[in-house]
């Protein structure tokens, strides 16, 4: 895989998706979708859209592979009424996301396709927004500055970045991050979310959002609700 792998997207992508994928650390190289077979030979993935229409969309993924490129990774991005024409499409897309989609999702349907690959084509990085967590090292990093973490708030902080935008109870979390031994309540979370918060600094405590009687989640639900 190349150095610097570019994501290859429409046109007609959201300007949301775009600056989401960008935040990421995407390099995005635009392709129309009659073009897009043509594009760069070190892509790390490729994103069709089928908003202008599904049967155009499945010529633009099949050029792609005609090219050669059967190894890059291709993310269909669908209404949900094509969805049941997908089937027996596994040797076409890697994977699709249903419009509107939000930049979490789109996020994590990439990392999927990729096999777990960031931006930067390593798996053993954990990524969302500013926020970067490599699982080798056990080094989290802020908008490029490193967090001090203790090991309980890095493996809470690495469980809720590899599972962006989805809620958690903190008996869940207890069970999940601290294991089904441990007794010490579910206070421990909530100390450990108010250490995590002081931690990421107050531009980026948001990143770990409140879910009110539920539980917590990092990262911003798909249809923008913000929580306190």
């Amino acid at each position: 895989m190349a150095q610097h792998p570019i994501l290859c997207v429409p046109e007609t992508l959201d300007p949301s998706l775009l600056l989401a994928l960008s935040q990421a650390g995407y390099r995005l190289e635009q392709c129309a979708s009659d073009a897009i077979g043509d594009a760069p030979t070190e892509l790390l993935a490729a994103l069709v859209s089928g908003r202008g229409g599904l049967g155009d969309a499945l010529e633009a993924c099949r050029a792609i592979r005609a090219q050669g490129a059967g190894s890059v990774p291709i993310v269909l991005l669908v209404n949900q009424v094509d969805v049941a024409h997908l089937a027996d499409l596994d040797d076409l897309i890697d994977d699709f996301a249903i419009l509107p989609s939000s930049g979490a999702e789109l996020l994590v349907r990439l990392r999927r396709a990729t096999g777990g690959q960031d931006a930067s084509g390593d798996s053993t990085i954990v990524s969302y927004g500013p926020l970067k967590i490599n699982t080798e090292t056990y080094q989290a990093v802020i908008a490029d500055r490193t967090l001090d973490l203790t090991y309980m708030e890095y493996e809470l902080l690495t469980f809720l970045a590899s599972n962006p935008t989805k809620v958690f109870t903190r008996e869940t979390l207890l069970s999940r991050v601290w294991g089904y031994e441990y007794y010490g309540g579910a206070r421990t979370v909530d100390v450990h979310i108010r250490r995590l918060r002081a931690k990421l600094g107050e531009e980026h405590a948001s990143l770990i959002e409140t879910v009110r009687s539920v539980g917590y989640r990092l990262g911003q639900p798909s249809w923008g609700e913000r929580t306190a």
